[in-house]
């Protein structure tokens, strides 16, 4: 089965000013709407990514750094000391956008450390920022097709996967890493299905998950996310998969919230519960899920009586010991190991 998935994020060689254009597509519009973006501005790049035009973990890794690097190709500063200065001040900026995807910040402090640690003059630092920036493109295309190839272990024909949010194509720069193992189930033959949570409130589920799956032609089933135990006790799940966007050390793992639910319905119903990651999602600074910082999302999201007060929590954080295992590039384990040997 060949699959036609969508292109997130991308460099555009050259916009109206002849200079590198970060182009994304705004899932803010899908499905109703299908529109591209090109940003050249830190204001633009931020404002993409606070307000989930670009989403998911890996893929604001590389629209941050990607933006990180036009946006320098437009610094006015001549001299290096000048230019290093804009760009630290710039990734601090991009970095506020939001606090939960690890990546955002891994990807900014992986083009500055490159920077910094050159002695290349400004126009060759320029180069160098869109050069690592792509880097960091390319290679989570590469690590979206070895999660793929990983998860498929826990797969078999006609194999009925619950997932919930969005941790496809639309969320990273390639196949995704919670649906990748489906993709390439697909391509195998074994017509999986997939339930997708409705994921509220901002409905990634069902407007991103469902309008991509649909998409390439693997069957996908919207549920409310308050049916998913329903749909394990009738027996219609045989596997969770789903994303995260940082996982602690100890492999609690933040994924948007209603994840930890899932997890809970998913042990009482003795069904396998995954997170598919790449290990960059890690933060090793973090002995635990209790200190990953969880965004608070605007009361306007779910607000309907104004007399009401609101909590709008972002993520929530799944313990470690309802998780079955971790689907990364480095293959499948039971427990994450950060050497990256096997747990």
């Amino acid at each position: 089965m060949k699959l036609s998935l969508p292109v997130v994020v991308q460099k555009l060689e050259a916009g109206k000013d002849g200079l590198p254009v970060l182009d994304i597509l705004d899932q803010s519009l899908l499905p109703s709407q299908i529109v591209r973006l090109q940003l050249t501005t830190p204001e633009a790049v931020q404002e993409a990514i606070r307000s989930l035009r670009v989403r998911g973990a890996p893929a604001i890794g590389g629209a941050a750094a990607m933006g990180l690097a036009v946006c320098a190709c437009r610094f006015p500063e001549q001299t290096r000391d000048g230019f290093l200065n804009h760009l630290r001040q710039t990734g601090d900026y991009l970095k506020a956008a939001r606090p939960t995807a690890v990546n955002l910040a891994w990807a900014i402090d992986r083009c500055l450390q490159r920077a910094f640690g050159s002695m290349a003059d400004v126009s060759a630092l320029r180069q160098l920022l869109l050069d690592e920036a792509q880097a960091v493109i390319d290679e989570d295309r590469a690590l979206c097709e070895s999660i793929g190839e990983a998860g498929l272990a826990i797969l078999r024909p006609h194999v009925r996967v619950l997932t919930h949010c969005n941790a496809g194509a639309l969320a990273t720069c390639g196949i995704g890493t919670a649906l990748a193992p489906i993709y390439k189930a697909a391509e195998h033959g074994w017509c999986p299905e997939v339930f997708s949570d409705e994921t509220r409130p901002l409905l990634q589920g069902a407007r991103l998950t469902a309008w991509e799956l649909s998409s390439c032609g693997i069957p996908v089933t919207t549920i409310c996310d308050s049916m998913a135990a329903q749909v394990m006790r009738e027996g219609r799940v045989d596997v969770v998969i789903v994303g995260a966007d940082r996982v602690a050390a100890n492999g609690d793992a933040a994924n948007k919230i209603g994840t930890y639910q899932l997890a809970i319905a998913a042990n009482y119903h003795h069904i396998p519960f995954y997170i598919a990651l790449p290990y960059s999602t890690i933060d090793r600074t973090l002995a635990d899920g209790s200190l990953i910082p969880i965004e608070q999302r605007s009361a306007d999201e779910i607000q309907h009586c104004p007399n009401a007060a609101v909590y709008n929590p972002a993520f929530d954080v799944t313990p470690h010991e309802l998780i079955s295992g971790y689907i990364t590039e480095r293959g499948l384990f039971k427990t994450l190991d950060l050497n990256g040997v096997q747990g």
